[in-house]
């Protein structure tokens, strides 16, 4: 008797113990993706001021500057997470073309407000990509948990879910880029 009971407080313990681990880990995912969201809306709160700047400059880019903007609106828009990823991906890589545009007009690399707009943009992307860092590795560390044994008896008891990671959607992010000294 007593056997069995000492075999059922460890099973008990075992458990708070896993499901306190589970907690911690989708909290700290949670956190992750706080961070992630805090910088996308920190980007996407700087593209009205640098479209308006540009704007001034670059009169032919009205396509570019109305996808950033549009890409801007969705950004901000409640979406899944690989949506979300997939949205911010284009808008990163509208307001790379938006920075390679500006190298055609002296005027506007010269512009004090442009220069401002473009280190704080520098910034965010820096801060941005220290911030899915930090939440893919969480998920991955959740996800690990929820799939490995005796954890994942615990999870589906509970009904813990696993959590999608803040991937790049576009195939060339991932290539070496060419470097040519000659």
């Amino acid at each position: 008797m007593i056997i069995t009971l000492v075999v059922l407080g460890l099973l008990v313990l075992t458990t708070i113990q896993i499901y306190n681990k589970l907690i911690r880990l989708r909290n700290n995912a949670r956190e992750g993706w706080s961070g992630i969201d805090v910088q996308l809306k920190r980007r996407a709160d700087l593209v009205p001021n640098l479209v308006t700047t540009v704007k001034g400059y670059a009169n032919h880019e009205k396509q570019l500057l109305e996808d950033i903007t549009k890409l801007r609106s969705e950004s901000i828009a409640g979406q899944s997470i690989p949506d979300q990823a997939k949205t911010a991906d284009e808008l990163g890589r509208s307001l790379k073309r938006l920075m390679v545009v500006a190298e055609a007009y002296p005027d506007l690399k010269a512009d004090k407000n442009f220069l401002k707009l473009q280190e704080q943009l520098s910034e965010i992307e820096n801060t941005l990509q220290k911030s899915r860092r930090y939440y893919n590795g969480t998920v991955r560390e959740l996800n690990i948990k929820i799939e490995s044994f005796p954890s994942n008896l615990i999870a589906g008891i509970f009904s813990f879910e696993k959590f999608e990671f803040f991937a790049l959607t576009d195939d060339s992010d991932r290539m070496v880029p060419e470097i040519n000294l000659s």
